[in-house]
């Protein structure tokens, strides 16, 4: 696992351009079963893959924070939100909450989310492979197949199965 998420970002970046062209022609005319497609290839790979082994994409980006993720989370903490927001987030260039720093602060040297329970949105649907037109997020997924293992299995996959 080590070796393919040190190869991954390059894997992506080779592959970029072959998905783009990909993407842009499932957006002219996707499948009409496109998101039955999309749950059955998503549930295959979740089914042999295990995000505890990977952690990537808690490593090396942040997800977004909705006012609804920080009143959830502060809460969790028994904080205010504008204390969480003080303590752990920032505001980016888009003007979106996001963590101050990467790796996420709360996670452990397991991989395990310490706020698993309450995690922000973003990272409940990440990397978004089972999301209803997932054929509208395909700039979304282009920068996730470079983050997720499973995203970029699912994106080759269907590269085979759709044509």
């Amino acid at each position: 696992m080590e070796k393919f998420l040190q190869q991954l970002p390059k894997l992506a970046k080779d592959k970029h351009n072959e998905n783009k062209k990909f993407f842009d022609k499932l957006k002219k005319k996707a499948p009409k079963n496109m998101d039955y497609i999309m749950q059955d290839l998503h549930d295959r790979e979740f089914g042999r893959t295990d995000c505890l082994t990977c952690a990537n994409c808690c490593k090396t980006t942040g997800p977004l924070f909705t006012t609804a993720d920080i009143e959830r989370i502060a809460k969790h903490f028994k904080m205010k939100p504008q204390q969480f927001i003080e303590k752990y987030l920032r505001i980016d260039e888009d003007n979106d909450y996001v963590l101050q720093s990467v790796p996420c602060t709360f996670l452990d040297a397991e991989n395990y989310c310490m706020i698993y329970d309450v995690r922000p949105k973003a990272c409940r649907e990440f990397p978004h492979t089972d999301r209803k037109k997932f054929q509208q997020i395909a700039n979304l997924t282009l920068k996730n197949v470079a983050i997720c293992p499973a995203a970029y299995n699912i994106v080759e996959e269907m590269k085979k199965k759709i044509v």
